[in-house]
């Protein structure tokens, strides 16, 4: 029988996550997580069995924490317009905070077309995402709260759009101000 594990594999995978999330894949060596984790080498290959796998494990945890919480601001009652309004503020808070930009963009950028698994995992926080905006979209067309002058496909991938954008600004270093005005863009256009 084997030792019990003297750690919490969730703390792990949230240090493992941030340490990719800041670096990327190919630039995050094993030395630096685990530096990140304050596990041995040989704690986290016993654990996750590899880098790309922990990478796996870090994409899942990031939607179950900050896509989560865009999804929840979706979910929220009230008017579509105010459901927007409040994803953009939950987006805007993050892009404000300590980590900006966001992990699955990130591995897009990074891994799209170089490892097809890994972008797929990615894409699928992304489009659960989408997912949850066009409900909102179509919900708010029907009840006339939000412009019929294009297609609920078409806004939702304008305002899922935006988000990503915005995502990308604040990984830049762009101020809340900048972000601000795109919001407001956003929200008129609607």
């Amino acid at each position: 029988m084997g030792r019990p594990k003297e750690f919490d594999v969730d703390e792990a995978v949230d240090a493992a996550m941030h340490a990719f999330w800041e670096r990327g894949y190919e630039a995050t060596s094993t030395q630096d997580l685990c530096d990140a984790t304050g596990l041995c080498r040989s704690s986290i290959y016993h654990t996750f069995g590899s880098k790309r796998e922990l990478y796996e494990r870090s994409l899942a945890r990031y939607d179950e924490t900050r896509t989560a919480d865009l999804v929840g601001a979706l979910r929220q009652d009230g008017a579509a317009a105010d459901k927007l309004r409040a994803v953009f503020d939950t987006l805007l808070a993050q892009e404000t905070g300590e980590e900006r930009g966001c992990f699955a963009v990130n591995t897009l950028v990074e891994l799209g077309g170089v490892d097809d698994d890994l972008a797929a995992g990615a894409r699928r926080g992304l489009d659960s995402l989408r997912d949850e905006l066009r409900c909102v979209i179509e919900c708010g067309q029907a009840a006339g709260e939000i412009t019929r002058d294009r297609t609920a496909d078409a806004l939702t991938d304008f305002v899922h759009g935006t988000m990503l954008g915005l995502r990308v600004l604040g990984r830049g270093g762009a101020g809340r101000d900048t972000m601000e005005h795109v919001v407001a863009v956003a929200m008129a256009a609607l």
